[in-house]
């Protein structure tokens, strides 16, 4: 259902989004209004102050959660209109994804973190574990494939975390606070070596970030302030 879409169309297209969380006599209105264009290979970041609703606005960007009103496009198909099922297929073949808090599984090994989304895609495990190793090789983790999580310092776990992102080439890696939990060094490592994924592999890649010195570093910078972008 997703093959025939025209490499023309904009990576992401959010068209006039809102948020509103209401419960009782209480109404927050996160996102207002809210128009964005993600281009092929394009770096962007979004800035904004705390409770400004930019991790909001990447969750509905990924189709993690839905918008009040409004739509949004990924690689041309209104995600809007898909069933769950269809957003899950959807998001496997488009999208990359990473945290603040990488989310990787203690239990296995950082070779398997990173095949997990090409395992949950249908791929069979051997051709899997061959693309995550070229991956691994790729942020120079190629030595550490074996180990688990825990035996990972924090800038390897945030690389394992960026493979896994990027092992089914997807069309946009949406970051939320990539390098929050990482001292200043290791963040701009880590930001050097996402500018060098783009390069290689011309993915957009979209990051929340509070730390203008690296926001400044992309090739476009929006701020988000009270649901609307004010840049």
């Amino acid at each position: 259902m997703f093959m025939n879409v025209a490499n023309s169309k904009p990576t992401i297209l959010a068209s006039n989004l809102t948020k509103v969380f209401a419960e009782e006599k209480f109404r927050v209105e996160v996102l207002n209004g809210v128009n964005l264009e993600v281009s092929a290979g394009e770096l962007l970041a979004i800035v904004g102050p705390s409770g400004s609703g930019k991790s909001t606005l990447l969750h509905i960007l990924g189709g993690l959660d839905d918008p009040t009103s409004g739509q949004i496009e990924i690689h041309g198909v209104n995600i809007c209109k898909l069933s769950e099922k269809e957003k899950s297929v959807l998001r496997n073949k488009y999208l990359g994804f990473i945290y603040q808090f990488h989310h990787l599984l203690p239990e296995f090994s950082a070779l398997e973190n990173v095949a997990m989304p090409l395992l949950i895609g249908g791929l069979k495990p051997r051709e899997a574990m061959a693309k995550a190793r070229d991956i691994l090789v790729v942020v120079g983790l190629e030595k550490r494939g074996q180990h688990r999580i825990g035996e990972l310092s924090g800038g390897e776990r945030q690389r394992v975390a960026i493979a896994r992102a990027l092992v089914t080439n997807p069309r946009c890696v949406l970051a939320d606070e990539p390098t929050g939990n990482l001292d200043h060094k290791t963040a701009l490592q880590i930001y050097d070596l996402i500018f060098e994924l783009k390069e290689k592999f011309s993915t957009a890649f979209v990051i929340v970030t509070h730390d203008l010195t690296i926001a400044r570093k992309m090739g476009r910078v929006l701020v988000l302030e009270d649901g609307k972008f004010i840049i």
